[in-house]
C-alpha cells in the first residue's frame, strides 16, 4: 500500500490547529431504535463543511514546503473539496485555480471565489472540468490537486479516525461513505493499527456504486450522479485508494436515496446535525442494514453538511408528509355560498392547521354546481388525518388523501 499508519499519525502532526478536531457526539434517539450504540463524528463542523479540509490541508502545506514552491494550485471540483483546496491556499499563499462544470450552482462559484480562488468554469461534467485542469497545470506550472487519488490526501483524510479512536475507544465499527475512497482508506489504514478486530464498513449510494463494483471483479453498471449524495457520486475509483479498500475493507453496503433521504431528517430533527446527503450515508447505511450493526458500538462520520437550503428544505418537508404531518386532501363539495367556511371551520375544529388552499371548479369532471377543494394542512401525524377524513365523510364531503 502506498500510505502508512506512520503517514497518517504525520499528517495529524502537520494540520494541528489548521483544522478543526471535530466532536463525536452520542446519538442515542438515532442508535437505540436500530438497537445501535451509535456516535457521529461531526466533520460537518470543519470551516468549509466538510473532511475535505484535511487532506487539503497536508497537500497545501507539503507543496508550500518545497525548496522550490509551484506557482500555485489547481484542482477541479465542484463541492467540497473546492472550498477546502481555496481556503487552506489563501492561508498558506499559494494561488489557487478551481475548474467547476459550467453547471455549476451559482452558490458554489461563489463561496469558493469569497474564498480567494479564481474559479473557471470548463466543461459540461468533473471529468471535462479535470482534464481542463490537467491542461492548465502543465500551461501554467500549477500544482495539480487531486480529490483523493493522492497518498499524502488519504493520510490526511485518516486524521478522522484518529480523533474518533482517541474520543470513543470502545467503537467496534466504523462506517464510512465512499466516493473516490480517499476518507474511507485513510480511517481503515488508522483503524486497522490500532485494532485489527475493528471493522470498517463503507458505504455507496445505488446509483452509482463504481467502488462497489470495482472491488468485486464486476464490470460497472450504469453510473448516475444525480443524486442526494452527489459528494460520493464518483465513477472513477482512486488507483491509490481501491487496493487499501480491497485489503482492509470488511464490508461494502449500498443505500438507496429514500435510505440518503430519511437519514438527513432524521439527523436534523432528532439529532439536530445538519448533513448533505453524503454526509447521512453512513447513517442511512445503518438504517437500511441494521442487522449488520445491532449491539455493537457504531461510528460513522457525519463527513459533510454543505447541503443547499433549498434541497434541504424540500427534504424534511417531504419528510413531514411521509409521516402526515403535513398532508394534501382533495375534497369534493356543493359549490353553495358558506360551504368553503363551513369545511375550513370543520378542519381547523378537529385541530388542523390549514397552510393552503384551492378552490377549483374548472379542470375536472364534476357536475356544474359541484367543486373541489384541494386542502394542505399541519397535522399531528397519519391517525389525526384519518379522523378528519372520516368527519368530513361523515358530514357529507367526500376527501382523499393525496
Amino acid at each position: 500500500m502506498q500510505v502508512t499508519a506512520q503517514d497518517v499519525a504525520d499528517a495529524a502532526a502537520a494540520i494541528g490547529t489548521h483544522v478543526v478536531r471535530t466532536p463525536v457526539i452520542a446519538a442515542p434517539r438515532l442508535g437505540e431504535p436500530l438497537g445501535v450504540r451509535l456516535s457521529l463524528k461531526l466533520e460537518n463542523l470543519q470551516y468549509t463543511g466538510s473532511f475535505k479540509d484535511r487532506g487539503s490541508c497536508v497537500k497545501l502545506q507539503r507543496l508550500a514546503q518545497q525548496a522550490e514552491p509551484p506557482n500555485g494550485v489547481v484542482a477541479a471540483s465542484a463541492g467540497n473539496h473546492a472550498q477546502g483546496v481555496a481556503y487552506h491556499g489563501r492561508r498558506l499563499g499559494l494561488p489557487v485555480v478551481i475548474v467547476m462544470p459550467q453547471t455549476t450552482p451559482f452558490s458554489k462559484v461563489e463561496r469558493t471565489e469569497a474564498l480567494g480562488a479564481e474559479v473557471l468554469l470548463r466543461g459540461e461534467s468533473v471529468a471535462e472540468s479535470t482534464a481542463f485542469a490537467q491542461e492548465l497545470a502543465r500551461e501554467r506550472d500549477l500544482a495539480f490537486v487531486h480529490p483523493y487519488d493522492d497518498p499524502v490526501v488519504v493520510a490526511g483524510q485518516g486524521t478522522v479516525a484518529i480523533e474518533m479512536l482517541e474520543d470513543r475507544p470502545d467503537l467496534d465499527t466504523l462506517v464510512v461513505p465512499i466516493g473516490g475512497g480517499g476518507l474511507c482508506a485513510g480511517i481503515a489504514i488508522w483503524a486497522k493499527h490500532v485494532n485489527p478486530r475493528l471493522r470498517v464498513i463503507g458505504v455507496q449510494t445505488e446509483l452509482c456504486p463504481s467502488m462497489h463494483a470495482l472491488l468485486r471483479g464486476e464490470p460497472p453498471p450504469p453510473l448516475r450522479t444525480h443524486t442526494l449524495a452527489d459528494g460520493i457520486a464518483v465513477k472513477t475509483p482512486g488507483a491509490v485508494t481501491a487496493p487499501i479498500l480491497k485489503q482492509l475493507l470488511d464490508d461494502l453496503v449500498l443505500v438507496d436515496e429514500t435510505d440518503i433521504e430519511t437519514a438527513v431528517q432524521l439527523l436534523a430533527s432528532q439529532q439536530k446535525v445538519v448533513a448533505e446527503g453524503a454526509g447521512a450515508a453512513g447513517f442511512a447505511a445503518v438504517l437500511r442494514h441494521p442487522s449488520l450493526f445491532a449491539g455493537r458500538d457504531v461510528g460513522t462520520v457525519v463527513c459533510g453538511g454543505n447541503i443547499d437550503r433549498r434541497m434541504l428544505s424540500t427534504v424534511l418537508l417531504r419528510g413531514l408528509e411521509r409521516e402526515g404531518r403535513i398532508a394534501k386532501l382533495r375534497i369534493s363539495i356543493h359549490d353553495f355560498p358558506g360551504t368553503l367556511a363551513r369545511v375550513t371551520q370543520m378542519i381547523g375544529a378537529a385541530g388542523a392547521d390549514i397552510i393552503d388552499i384551492e378552490h377549483q371548479r374548472l379542470f375536472n369532471k364534476l357536475a356544474p354546481r359541484q367543486a373541489e377543494l384541494d386542502v394542505v394542512m399541519e397535522t399531528r401525524g397519519r391517525a389525526h388525518v384519518d379522523r378528519i377524513l372520516l368527519t368530513l365523510e361523515a358530514a357529507g364531503f367526500p376527501a382523499k388523501s393525496l
